[in-house]
């Protein structure tokens, strides 16, 4: 083999093998990244994970909101009107959080169950629904009047 083909062949193998590490980099921080959706009752079930971010969505159950102390934190169930969920979250809940609306939560879940929220998204007019929220309250209804 002549040195310039031998060097192209070379060069061609590191570029290979530079694309593998990239795109081996790409999947990796995409998975780190993922956030899957899951609702109360997939929470109760343990299906969520325990040590992973994830969305929680459903309504705020009525009369369940509460702020323990002087601080910033409040505390309120979440429900897909089969199974509740509480939530514990630390700051500034937003203008249109209120009782009996549709929340999507990003957080984890603690050891005595209780979902610890990062972040806290309400719905922004009387019509939307989140997708995910929207299918699992509708899931939950069915269980919960015993209909598929």
């Amino acid at each position: 083999m002549k040195p310039a083909r031998k060097q192209r062949l070379i060069l061609i193998a590191l570029m290979l093998i530079g694309t593998g590490f990239a795109a081996g980099f790409a999947l990796k921080s995409f998975n780190e990244n993922l956030m899957y959706f899951f609702s109360t009752t997939d929470v109760i079930e343990g299906k969520a994970p325990k040590d992973a971010l994830f969305r929680l969505g459903g309504m705020v159950v009525k009369g369940s909101v509460e702020r323990p102390g002087d601080g910033m934190t409040v505390r309120f169930k979440l429900t897909d009107f089969s199974k509740d969920v509480t939530v514990e979250y630390t700051g500034i809940l937003p203008d249109l959080f209120r009782e009996g609306q549709g929340i999507v939560a990003h957080g984890r879940l603690n050891g005595q169950g209780v979902f610890v929220a990062e972040e806290v998204l309400a719905k922004h007019d009387e019509n939307y629904m989140p997708p995910e929220v929207a299918g699992s309250l509708k899931t939950g209804m069915n269980q919960a009047t015993g209909q598929k």
